[in-house]
């Protein structure tokens, strides 16, 4: 496909900008698991979420890279998010550390990525196809976390 000028950097900018969704998204899955695998003291549960856990650093690491190879840079996440996160799982947490609550809170948050995923996946279809494909392939590890979840409520 042949672009103008104004055409061709928009797309680009779409590609930076779904790049920093995915980004965004697998950071938080990454900081959410760090955080409860410190209250986790079941070990097939705590071995479920660090294998989460290295799917979403590998997505996490392949939208950092693709986002660097356009020479822009990555927007993280906000600190009012992480702080909101941290304590939110800090209260949820208090009286109820137990693999079948944690469980249902992490399938609350994968539905949030499911949905936030599925919704870039039609807002972004003309981006660069391999970010496509790597949209898809944080949409299948959301829907395969939950599935894998399920068996601890």
């Amino acid at each position: 496909m042949v672009y103008t000028n104004d055409e061709a950097g928009d797309s680009m900018e779409m590609d930076t900008i779904l790049l920093n969704e995915i980004y965004q998204n697998s950071k938080m899955g990454i900081e959410t698991i760090g955080q409860i695998k410190q209250l986790v003291h079941d070990t097939t549960f705590k071995k479920l979420l660090n294998e989460q856990g290295r799917e979403y650093y590998k997505i996490n690491q392949e939208a950092k890279e693709k986002i660097w190879e356009k020479g822009e840079m990555v927007k993280g996440i906000s600190r009012f998010a992480k702080m909101n996160t941290h304590l939110a799982i800090g209260m949820k947490t208090a009286f109820d550390k137990s693999p079948s609550h944690i469980s249902e809170m992490l399938i609350q948050g994968s539905a949030t990525g499911i949905i936030e995923a599925s919704r870039n996946k039609n807002k972004y279809k003309d981006v660069d196809k391999d970010i496509l494909k790597l949209n898809d392939k944080l949409l299948k590890t959301e829907e395969n976390n939950v599935e894998q979840l399920k068996k601890f409520l």
